[in-house]
């Protein structure tokens, strides 16, 4: 658990580091590196590279963006279903079939995860369901994906959820 937890933790840096620098400040600046310092231009280069890589990505990769996907995913009845969010949130309503594994815990659920199903996550807002697909990809498991417009998404298209009194 505390490999996942460090990972986490880790990632959840960088992304932080990545949303608060402002634009161009890599190309601004020089990177230490163990070996050497990377010139400015070497950055821009290496910036360029990730942003290229990324936007050849395609649209759906470990993602689901629409309601009407997650549905058609979940009418094959070969998904596992997981909402990462805190037990509260889950009972106050989740989506029908899913299961509350939250993302703090998420390393300890691991092995119940069947390889054999794909995996779809969700939360409230896409962060910790995000959070949880890296961590799963990086722990082996790659049929992982994440519900991107998270549950205020399937509420706002009008579709049901569950409640649960004090489970």
């Amino acid at each position: 658990m505390s490999r996942l937890r460090s990972l986490l933790l880790g990632v959840t840096l960088a992304l932080c580091l990545l949303i608060s620098a402002p634009q161009g400040a890599a190309a601004a600046t020089t990177i230490a590196h163990p070996d050497a310092t990377v010139a400015s231009g070497e950055a821009a280069a290496i910036d360029s590279a990730v942003e290229q890589y990324l936007s050849s990505l395609p649209s759906d990769f470990h993602a689901i963006r629409s309601v009407p996907a997650l549905k058609r995913l979940l009418a094959s009845g070969n998904v596992s279903l997981i909402d990462v969010r805190t037990p509260a949130e889950y009972r106050a309503g989740h989506i029908a079939g899913a299961i509350n594994r939250p993302l703090n815990d998420l390393g300890l659920h691991v092995a119940e995860i069947s390889p054999e199903r794909e995996v779809v996550l969700y939360c409230s807002s896409g962060f910790r369901s995000a959070m949880g697909v890296m961590a799963l990809q990086l722990e082996g498991r790659h049929q992982v994906k994440g519900f991107a417009p998270s549950i205020e998404g399937w509420k706002a298209a009008g579709e049901p959820v569950v409640t649960t009194d004090g489970v």
